[in-house]
């Protein structure tokens, strides 16, 4: 044990003043640690912040809209690498450096802001999303109690009741989760707890063999998983006719709208999840088509008997102690896989409440419609053919170069044209003009999958997209 002239002595004048800012005359000392004071320059935190905010400012947000900056810097692994300073060293470094750190991040990063990314099933920039993540991110908050995350627990339960109205359900549960494939999981789950509710004690050797549609081998069907919006294509299943089937066999129905159900908001093309209400849990993440902001997924089940908290609880004496001074239902937590969650649902409630329901409607009709025009050009262009009408915002199609335009479509013209796609990609990446996504399926050599989202595209982006695609590949 230290004596107290060990854990009392005068401040040391060779203790870094940025690091070490005591706050007496006498520093206490513990194994050597000085104890008095914050160890944090606030100061020096503050102003970076500041100056980092406007790096991002003017980097990001002011040129996030401007067709005129490139997409993406291109640079392949071991050249980044050198490019940037990635090594962790044993001392900090200074404010001035790491805000060059900050901006060579920006440089090198994919503008996914940008008015030309059109590679993933998300885009843009939603301003107010934005504001709502730089307020999470600064709150540093965790959804698991009311008493840490009063208000967006509160916000958390507004927006699910709001997209369970949308679904078509007069009540329900749900909750917000890291993925569109984690909310998928917990609906499987869900539905295996149903059907063996047992089954958190017992085990699954205590349970018969479940799958997931129908056997003859002895085996107990719980689960038919039905999709609206699949990830290439776009496609809707038929949910009114698969419903028909689940509730004749009593099977839980879970639909997978990660990517479609953004169409619920549009009075034009809701009838594309025509059924939806009929099932038992839905996936629907905003973080798409709604650019709520990465990410941004919601569960959604209709059952309101608890059967979440069931399935999930794990009664965590250290956080959901049912003798609270306040109503312990508002503590979500423990419908969760997760302890730590983050506010999610906060960022996609400000985009909602800046623009109103209309305001969302709008944006699923604009995308849709831009789609529409981009189809109607393609048939029109010479030397790009659709793989099939779309029903949604998937694009799919093929650029044919003037070269495979007279040969007749056996084997060596299907594998000809399956290199095309990948060496335009290369190309349109490293010129860093637009992002475009491409891929076989089922089948079908390489093709490329235009996917319109954000509100900043124009019909001009559609008429580029053509243009450079063709001018990128007429050599090939």
């Amino acid at each position: 044990m230290s004596s107290d002239s060990d854990r009392q002595c005068p401040v040391d004048g060779d203790i870094d003043q940025q690091e070490m800012i005591p706050s007496k005359k006498n520093a206490v000392l513990v194994d050597g640690v000085v104890l008095n004071g914050p160890t944090t320059d606030a100061k020096a935190g503050e102003k970076f912040v500041e100056e980092a905010c406007r790096l991002i400012m003017e980097e990001v947000v002011l040129k996030a809209t401007d067709v005129n900056e490139k997409v993406c810097e291109w640079r392949p692994p071991e050249q980044l690498k050198q490019l940037l300073d990635l090594e962790m060293r044993d001392s900090g470094e200074p404010p001035h450096k790491l805000l060059e750190l900050c901006r060579d991040v920006i440089h090198y990063s994919v503008k996914t802001n940008h008015p030309r990314f059109f590679n993933q099933l998300y885009a843009g920039l939603d301003y107010y999303s934005l504001v709502a993540r730089f307020m999470t991110e600064a709150l540093n908050p965790s959804v698991y109690t009311y008493e840490v995350s009063p208000v967006f627990l509160l916000v958390e339960e507004a927006v699910l009741k709001k997209m369970i109205e949308f679904i078509g359900w007069k009540e329900g549960d749900g909750i917000f989760n890291p993925g569109g494939s984690v909310s998928n999981m917990y609906a499987m789950n869900l539905a295996r707890y149903k059907y063996c509710p047992d089954i958190k004690e017992k085990g699954l050797s205590g349970s018969p063999r479940l799958i997931l549609f129908t056997s003859a081998e002895g085996a107990a069907p719980f689960l038919v998983c039905a999709t609206s919006g699949t990830t290439v294509l776009g496609a809707f299943d038929p949910l009114d006719e698969i419903a028909d089937i689940c509730e004749r066999h009593s099977l839980w129905l879970h639909v997978d709208a990660s990517w479609g159900g953004s169409a619920l908001m549009s009075r034009k093309h809701r009838k594309l999840l025509h059924g939806i209400h009929r099932a038992d849990s839905v996936a629907w993440n905003p973080h798409k088509m709604l650019m709520a902001g990465i990410q941004c997924c919601a569960l959604l089940v209709k059952d309101k008997s608890d059967l979440l908290k069931k399935c999930y609880s794990a009664k965590a004496s250290y956080l959901f102690q049912q003798d609270k001074f306040y109503d312990v239902s508002y503590d979500t937590g423990d419908k969760s896989i997760q302890c730590s969650r983050r506010p999610d649902a906060f960022k996609f409630w400000m985009t909602w409440k800046a623009l109103g329901t209309l305001g969302l409607e709008e944006r699923v009709n604009r995308a849709l419609a831009l789609s529409r025009y981009l189809v109607d050009e393609i048939k029109k262009r010479e030397g790009f053919k659709l793989l099939m009408e779309p029903e949604y915002a998937n694009i799919c199609f093929w650029y044919i170069p003037p070269s495979l335009r007279e040969m007749e479509e056996g084997p060596e013209f299907w594998a000809k044209l399956n290199l095309v796609a990948p060496a335009i990609k290369e190309r349109m990446m490293k010129k860093g003009s637009l992002m475009l996504g491409y891929q076989p399926h089922r089948g079908k050599v390489n093709f490329f999958r235009q996917v319109v989202i954000s509100p900043q595209v124009s019909r001009e982006d559609m008429d580029f997209l053509l243009d450079e695609i063709d001018l990128l590949g007429k050599d090939m």
